[in-house]
């Protein structure tokens, strides 16, 4: 969480850079757009470089006291890309003024390329040459901030991504909609479970959804991706290939991309192959040739409408129906679509409806709007399986998610990881994986206990601890506003403060006692629904603590203000009262943010086991149903979740901040205010070029 509360931030800075170098450059935005992201590729492999260096390098085989030198097949098991001295960031970073940066930066390409086949001829390089030494130095280093040394991957991808769609808002690349959401495509990636064979995504992008199937399986199955799936793609556009193999490769993972408009071209004659489709196609395009694709065999439904101009009325029962025709017999899809394809009437409908009929559709997944960067409207997760189970063949899962999401910018929304793995025991009950869902709910109990134990001590050398941190804090301000105010006594405020903190030691000892029998009773824990039931529900009262402590915790500093306000200056300096006053808010910040912690991972727990008792797949309104054909067919065909689902009733959000609301509506009327004056000088700018 706090490393996606600073995300923007992040974001903007470097995309500040960006500009930085257009303004100093001869460059177009459509041709300062590659060498940017090519510098953002070489700081992302060395991230994932740095990541596993050390791991491998301790497990280097030594003969005769010397130690093997690190290879790329090193590096290419753990998913990364192997990098000498010379294509390293901080090399780059650390050259000077005097040195040539653009021939360092071709050098450093030369090298991967050298190493990497794959990438022979794709990565940036010429570009560099016409680009001022200085802005090269001053790009490097703002690409280098200590943020990025320290956040993990998909916070980075989230940056690749945000730099992607930027570009493309300043029309310095084609569309947008390639640019999905981590989380969607994660999820994508899960549900379908990739484990070994042909991967396809015929809209590929910048190649997100082959690096989140690898993902899967290394981390699920605990195999080399690299040596289990095997990947191709169909991009129309140059450059983005370019970007989609940068982003296999720095991922450790090889693919054959092939450039081609898919709804008229099939290089890789895959049909009836794969054995996992997952695209994010563009939705409701109405511009297709028709007499080029009504014979094509990717067309097993046929054709879903043709307007007057001979063109197909919408593209997306097109990319439908070539997912579909791509799968082998045991083959699983899942894409991003248009939520107006669910419900299409007309030619659409009766392509729905054989697609139905066949009885492949798996489940679908209802996603609230603003989850794209370009894109404002609300999508469907579509799943296919042509190997669905006998007792599933009439049924199709719809679960209505829109409500589930995590709020990142103002404009922007996600899934949380832990929303994404809830969604996931919804699918596992489903197919009847009982032992994954428990493994879940079990683990959220540990988690539980474990954030509790973290607000109360740190082991080794770390800080100290959030709860202990935060009484030493205020105990400083408290000693500091004392000297301060020698005279003032109980009618400056001075006792209730003391009084407060004395009661809030008394009840963080009591948090420390719940926690240590509750410990106890978890290590005895039996995996079985009920026994994990009952423990979750005697987490509740830990739970409920935890939020006690963070209210009184913000109470606690909230008392201290008006003694600090108070202070003038006249016995201890502004500097030690604000020093103090500075130390104990941002021990109050991490305490209250540890103590949420505790409540948010049992708040997962019980979401489960409230809504699913059994451990087994049920109706809950406002969430999920299976529903059968005849339903189906009584409904024109929809495959829309919210149509069967219903509406969850209504409940009171007991997580509600109301000042860190108004915090947040008073970010928002900022960030507005500062569009609105850029806004209003690109208008000036505009109207001076016109001569206006």
């Amino acid at each position: 969480m706090p490393q996606l509360e600073h995300i923007e931030a992040i974001e903007r800075r470097l995309w500040s850079a960006a500009d930085t170098l257009r303004a100093n450059s001869t460059y177009a935005s459509n041709e300062y757009f590659l060498p940017v992201m090519g510098l953002i590729f070489l700081r992302h492999a060395y991230s994932r470089y740095l990541a596993v260096r050390d791991n491998i390098t301790a497990n280097l085989p030594t003969r005769g006291g010397k130690t093997r030198p690190l290879t790329k097949e090193d590096f290419s098991q753990k998913s990364a890309i192997f990098l000498r001295p010379e294509a390293q960031f901080d090399y780059l970073v650390s050259l000077s003024d005097r040195d040539d940066r653009a021939q360092a930066i071709i050098g450093a390409m030369d090298s991967i390329e050298a190493d990497y086949d794959s990438l022979r001829g794709v990565l940036p390089k010429a570009e560099y040459q016409e680009l001022d030494n200085g802005v090269l130095g001053q790009l490097l280093r703002t690409l280098n901030p200590d943020e990025l040394k320290q956040v993990s991957g998909d916070v980075f991808g989230r940056i690749y991504e945000y730099f992607l769609t930027q570009f493309a808002d300043q029309k310095a690349h084609d569309g947008g909609e390639f640019f999905t959401p981590v989380s969607l495509v994660s999820l994508i990636a899960h549900v379908l479970d990739p484990n070994r064979g042909v991967v396809l995504d015929p809209a590929c992008g910048s190649g997100g959804m082959f690096v989140q199937s690898a993902r899967v399986v290394e981390e699920q199955h605990r195999q080399s991706p690299a040596e289990r799936l095997t990947f191709y793609g169909l991009e129309k556009n140059a450059t983005t290939i370019r970007l989609a193999k940068m982003n296999l490769a720095v991922h450790g993972l090889e693919g054959d991309i092939q450039q081609a408009v898919t709804y008229y071209e099939d290089p890789h004659e895959l049909v009836g192959r794969a054995d996992y489709v997952m695209a994010n196609p563009p939705f409701n395009v109405d511009e297709i040739d028709a007499d080029k694709v009504k014979s094509d065999p990717r067309l097993p439904f046929g054709l879903p409408g043709v307007n007057k101009k001979g063109k197909a009325s919408n593209g997306n029962y097109i990319w439908i129906s070539y997912f579909y025709s791509y799968l082998n017999a045991r083959g699983r899809a899942g894409f991003v679509m248009s939520s107006q394809a669910s419900s299409a009437g007309r030619d659409e409908a009766k392509v729905r409806q054989k697609l139905i009929e066949s009885g492949d559709v798996d489940l679908m997944i209802a996603i609230r709007s603003n989850f794209f960067y370009t894109r404002t409207v609300p999508c469907e997760l579509w799943f296919l399986n042509r190997d669905k189970p006998a007792h599933h063949r009439d049924n199709v899962l719809m679960i209505d998610a829109r409500n589930i999401y995590r709020k990142v910018t103002r404009k922007i929304y996600d899934l949380a990881p832990e929303q994404e793995q809830n969604l996931l025991a919804i699918v596992w009950l489903y197919r009847g994986e009982t032992k994954k869902y428990l493994t879940l709910l079990a683990g959220y109990g540990r988690r539980t206990l474990e954030e509790a134990a973290a607000c109360l001590s740190r082991g080794g050398d770390q800080p100290a601890a959030p709860l202990p941190g935060f009484t030493a804090a205020l105990k400083g301000l408290l000693d500091v506003l004392a000297r301060c105010l020698p005279d003032a006594g109980e009618d400056a405020g001075q006792k209730e403060p003391a009084e407060a903190l004395e009661a809030f030691g008394r009840d963080a000892a009591a948090f420390e006692q719940a926690l240590a029998a509750q410990q106890a009773a978890w290590r005895a824990q039996e995996m079985s629904n009920g026994a994990l039931r009952e423990a979750i529900d005697r987490l509740a009262p830990l739970a409920e603590a935890g939020r006690d402590l963070a209210r009184q915790v913000d109470l606690l500093y909230k008392l201290t203000s008006p003694l600090a306000d108070s202070c003038n200056g006249d016995r201890v300096s502004n500097r030690d009262v604000t020093r103090a006053r500075k130390a104990a808010d941002e021990a109050r910040a991490a305490a209250v943010e540890q103590l949420k912690q505790v409540r948010y991972f049992w708040r997962q727990a019980h979401w489960l086991a409230e809504r699913f008792p059994d451990a087994e797949l049920r109706d809950v309104a406002g969430l999920v149903r299976l529903v059968n054909r005849a339903e189906l067919a009584a409904n024109d065909w929809s495959l829309t979740p919210g149509r069967y689902v219903g509406v969850a009733p209504e409940e009171e959000d007991e997580e509600f901040d109301f000042e860190e609301t108004l915090r947040e509506i008073h970010l928002e009327l900022a960030d507005l205010n500062a569009e609105a004056v850029e806004l209003a000088a690109t208008i000036q700018r505009n109207f001076e070029e016109l001569g206006i």
